[in-house]
């Protein structure tokens, strides 16, 4: 009788070990993997809304030019004399690095 009531402290204890190491476990997840993420979206947002007329970006095409003019939720880019497109503000990155690695992860989603 004695050894049977070892046994059961011992799976409850197991449980709440188990259940312990869920939660470390998720929260490892979190501030090793969306914390980060969210930051840096963030930060490429503040980049977005802080463009203006004369600025120079990079496309996550690949394409430089010189922001033109300021719409809602695009931009109209110079990319060589007299010659404009309007892209989408998503589209605009404050580095190449930046425009590459998100190239990177939308293949990896792909």
């Amino acid at each position: 009788m004695v050894y049977n009531l070892v046994a059961l402290q011992d799976a409850a204890n197991g449980g709440i070990m188990n259940l312990v190491m869920i939660v470390a476990l998720i929260a490892i997840f979190y501030f090793f993997m969306i914390r980060p993420q969210q930051k840096k979206q963030k930060e490429i947002k503040k980049f977005r809304e802080g463009l203006a007329v004369g600025d120079r970006v990079i496309t996550a095409g690949g394409i430089h030019g010189k922001i033109r003019g300021i719409k809602e939720n695009s931009f109209v880019l110079e990319i060589a004399d007299n010659v404009r497109i309007t892209i989408d503000k998503g589209s605009v990155f404050p580095t190449a690095a930046d425009a590459q690695e998100s190239a990177k992860q939308n293949e990896g989603n792909n």
